[in-house]
């Protein structure tokens, strides 16, 4: 798609991402910002982000999309296949820096993976 052009309602979602290195939820953000932009909206630019390699998305547990930002991506290539931990006292989820190895699989070619891992986080333990 390409660069994203710097809106203000783009850049208002681009400063909550700034703000903190959790994920935030899709349920989250249109709840935040209900008095600023309608839901349809969001989505849009949640996916504009997501092309040109500024976030990426996962899947809860709950089957809800949440967004975190990208480290070093390109729109051509996303680097940022890791697992995301999510709290199952508080619901705080985050990326998880570890090495997590996605088997080959013949005669297929894997684009990505989700690789959730739920627990107690460390303020919650």
């Amino acid at each position: 798609m390409g660069v994203v052009r710097k809106t203000k309602s783009v850049q208002t979602i681009l400063e909550i991402f700034n703000q903190t290195e959790e994920a935030i939820s899709v349920v989250e953000l249109i709840e935040r910002l209900k008095s600023q932009m309608n839901k349809t909206t969001i989505y849009r630019i949640l996916e504009r982000l997501e092309e040109d390699a500024l976030l990426h998305s996962f899947l809860g547990h709950d089957g809800v999309k949440w967004y975190a930002k990208c480290h070093e991506c390109s729109s051509h290539d996303h680097h940022d296949v890791h697992p995301h931990f999510q709290c199952v006292d508080c619901g705080k989820v985050d990326c998880v820096e570890i090495d997590v190895t996605i088997p080959k699989i013949p005669n297929r070619q894997v684009m990505n993976s989700n690789v959730l891992i739920r627990g107690r986080c460390e303020e919650c333990v």
